[in-house]
């Protein structure tokens, strides 16, 4: 399994993106970030990238299990829990005896809302305790005139152990407007402002003050259906771990959770099945080093499964990452 590090030239690091293929594994020289072209319903797989070591935070992203734009198979129900089983397995036996385990999933009503129902019953068997059900409501959504607007997106919240929990993560930028119930302290009736003195509230498990990423925000990486904001990766980033924490996570995607472990300081583990992704997870956090810049907004990066653009429009050139 070839494992690529950039190579050190003139106090410079060479950091044309690696053509990725089934096997590759990239390591940062900066931030010890990792990311493989890897499976992770393989546990052999899961091994390599982890050398051993242990996560104290887990975000998976899973695919739902329903077509989108004919890039996702849909596999039968028994056929894609026995896939997820897999997966979850090779998770748990590389999380700390304390962490936390995030899981995006989603419930299709035209299939009886599934596969949530029986991804989370497979869940009730596995060494982990479910600790929240959390749901994010999409600012955008898909519309019909029979019935709501489907504008939620679902996120399981699982523990093992006794892991951290940062509360000061979950307080939002939305100033506390609703006063509290009155209550008595030392005899004085008094009103109570969700028993803090913070002037904002928290995010609770309905997180309606996150947008989705959408093609007019310049976090936007264009072919990827299923990227998740920075703002959502942030808030669970910070909420279960802390400074120099290793945070996983093996549906890479648009590397959302890679970018904002750089962002938190955190180093993340991920990969993706698909080397394109691959690239464009490194890509991404190059790009971010050398611009400041989260996304390529309404830069067209991939079509068909091909990328469609060279390295010095990913990275933004030059193609040299200063280290000093």
């Amino acid at each position: 399994m070839p494992v690529v590090q950039d190579k050190k030239i003139n106090n410079k690091v060479k950091t044309k993106t690696p053509n990725f293929e089934y096997g590759t594994i990239w390591e940062d020289p900066i931030s010890g970030h990792k990311i493989g072209c890897l499976d992770v319903s393989k546990k052999e797989d899961v091994e390599k990238l982890m050398q051993r070591q242990k996560a104290i935070l887990a975000v998976q992203d899973p695919p739902y299990n329903v077509d989108i734009n004919d890039e996702f198979g849909n596999l039968p129900l028994d056929r894609y829990i026995s896939w997820s089983e897999k997966w979850v397995d090779n998770t748990i036996d590389i999380l700390d005896k304390n962490s936390s385990l995030y899981i995006w999933l989603g419930a299709d009503i035209r299939d009886a809302l599934q596969p949530l129902p029986d991804f989370m019953i497979m869940m009730r068997n596995k060494p982990v305790s479910i600790r929240n059900f959390i749901t994010m409501r999409n600012q955008r959504g898909y519309g019909t005139q029979k019935n709501w607007m489907a504008i939620r997106q679902e996120l399981l919240y699982y523990i093992k152990g006794e892991p951290i929990f940062n509360v000061q993560a979950e307080y939002t930028d939305i100033p506390k407007k609703t006063k509290g119930y009155y209550k008595e302290i030392n005899g004085k009736v008094t009103e109570n402002f969700e028993r803090s003195k913070s002037l904002t509230i928290r995010a609770g498990n309905v997180w309606h003050d996150i947008q989705q990423v959408f093609y007019l925000m310049h976090e936007n990486i264009e072919g990827c259906f299923a990227q998740k904001p920075l703002k959502s990766a942030k808030r669970i980033i910070e909420a279960g771990s802390n400074k120099g924490d290793i945070v996983i996570d093996f549906f890479g995607h648009s590397g959302s959770t890679l970018l904002q472990a750089e962002l938190s300081k955190r180093k993340c583990y991920t990969m993706d099945i698909d080397p394109n992704y691959c690239k464009i997870m490194v890509a991404r956090l190059l790009h971010f080093r050398r611009t400041g810049e989260t996304g390529w907004g309404r830069t067209k990066i991939l079509k068909d499964g091909k990328i469609l653009v060279n390295d010095e429009q990913l990275l933004g050139a030059p193609t040299l990452l200063d280290l000093v």
